[in-house]
């Protein structure tokens, strides 16, 4: 049903929401600077090369986040016109679509640490283990959510509005995702930093080529900028909900705070996590001229990005 009112008192929010809309077009322009940037880079490491699983995931998460952020425009920015099923059909899609993104960024930090481990099962089977039992969880308590959602559309001093209300206690929901999600990102970057700190030892002691050290700073300087963003939004999104239920902030003062919620998510998932392919990639293809110049003697492909890995150790994986 459709709310149509010119009441004044209905301008708090009609400003909110704009304010929020403008956050939702700055990720989308920062999502296409990116892929502008990075596109020469995409179809000489990407397109041109063999196509495998770690191609399929870069161009997922690359071209579904731009498809996310239109979709997310629709139901935000006040010029557009959609009724209240589509804005709620549109408000559960986004909901999914990003589990989808985040499962596919959880395989490829799996692959990125299983490669590091040089193959180790044992490591294998905890990340994957605890990686599904997470998703699981997020999975159930993401469908309780959308299952209590309900959308209304208002037509406000000519603008429209798509108001998505929650039941139930969301908030707990909300909070045990993130925390699930937190416990995964730190566990990722333990085993990081601890297989990374053990190398860069052994390479210390037996005075090994420099190859493994480039190609182990390039995975962690990719991973800690990544983990940097992800610990940007959760606080973000915990002052969100904290400022909404427990203290008294206007309704433009807490879509502002969303707003940086979906800025920092948008460029954590959509161009951080396409760029922890891309730079791995690019890594390697610099390793590859190199080695054509004869200026390196050690023929390496990427590590789990293409079908083996070839490191110092002479280990495949």
């Amino acid at each position: 049903m459709t709310v149509v009112s010119n009441d004044p008192g209905w301008w708090p929010i009609i400003d909110g929401n704009l304010i929020c809309s403008y956050f939702i077009v700055a990720a989308l322009v920062g999502v296409m600077y990116d892929w502008a940037l990075a596109f020469g880079q995409e179809i000489e490491l990407i397109w041109r090369q063999r196509w495998s699983f770690m191609t399929f995931l870069y161009l997922t998460v690359r071209y579904v986040g731009i498809a996310y952020i239109v979709m997310n425009m629709l139901i935000t920015v006040p010029t557009v016109s959609t009724t209240d099923a589509v804005s709620l059909i549109v408000n559960n899609t986004l909901t999914w679509i990003e589990q989808v993104v985040n499962v596919l960024l959880g395989v490829i930090m799996i692959t990125r640490i299983y490669a590091m481990y040089q193959g180790s099962r044992k490591v294998l089977i905890c990340l994957v283990v605890t990686f599904v039992s997470i998703r699981i969880a997020d999975t159930v308590m993401m469908a309780i959510i959308t299952m209590q959602a309900s959308g209304e559309e208002y037509v406000l001093f000519g603008t429209y509005q798509c108001m998505v209300t929650y039941m139930g206690d969301v908030l707990l929901l909300d909070s045990t995702t993130w925390g699930l999600g937190i416990l995964w990102e730190v566990l990722v970057l333990y085993l990081a930093v601890r297989i990374a700190v053990k190398h860069f030892r052994e390479l210390r002691q037996h005075s090994t080529g420099g190859i493994m050290v480039d190609c182990f700073m390039v995975l962690m300087q990719t991973h800690v900028s990544y983990f940097a963003s992800f610990l940007i939004v959760p606080c973000f999104q915990l002052s969100y909900l904290f400022l909404t239920y427990y203290a008294d902030i206007s309704y433009m003062e807490s879509q502002v705070f969303a707003g940086f919620v979906q800025l920092f998510e948008c460029v954590q998932i959509f161009v951080l996590g396409p760029r922890l392919i891309l730079g791995v990639r690019e890594y390697y293809a610099e390793v590859r001229v190199e080695a054509d110049d004869g200026n390196t003697a050690t023929a390496m492909t990427s590590i789990a990005f293409h079908e083996r890995v070839h490191v110092a150790t002479s280990i495949s994986v």
